[in-house]
């Protein structure tokens, strides 16, 4: 029964089908549905173009030419947005603050004083560790460790 119907669709089995995968492409983002939702509006359409009654293009050979399209397709999508997406990998310091100010620059609010002090980098205040000096001295990151910035004279 179900075959049958599946039969009656004719190309249309296909295009929908690829409105399924398309759809779970929408509620589960990852682009990885998306090809073979692609591979199935291309497999409808050629099924549309050389007929339903095609001996050479039986349910077979369109199950056959999807599975192929398929991994084909996600092999280029994956090579054309990348391994990680579309914008590239997550930078490894991407939720460690700290790690992003090495390099910076900052300005000393409390003086440095024994080893430790206190400066403005941006918007924030950072306990920090490095050479003496005054308040107002300008100052550049060049290590971390866990709530404190390693700084060095700029």
């Amino acid at each position: 029964m179900i075959r049958d119907f599946a039969v009656s669709l004719g190309p249309w089995n296909w295009w929908i089908l690829a409105l399924i995968l398309i759809g779970i492409e929408i509620l589960a983002p990852g682009s990885f549905f998306l090809w073979f939702g692609i591979s199935a509006f291309v497999i409808g359409t050629i099924t549309l173009t050389l007929g339903p009654d095609n001996p050479l293009w039986g349910w077979q050979t369109q199950v056959v030419a999807f599975i192929v399209l398929s991994l084909a397709s996600a092999i280029v999508g994956r090579r054309f947005l990348g391994r990680n997406g579309p914008e590239g990998p997550d930078p490894a310091d991407l939720n460690d603050r700290a790690a992003q100010l090495i390099g910076r620059v900052g300005v000393v609010l409390e003086p440095i004083a024994g080893g430790h002090g206190r400066i403005r980098v941006g918007d924030t205040t950072w306990r920090v560790e490095g050479p003496d000096l005054p308040s107002g001295a300008r100052v550049k990151v060049i290590d971390q460790r866990p709530g404190v910035l390693i700084v060095e004279k700029a």
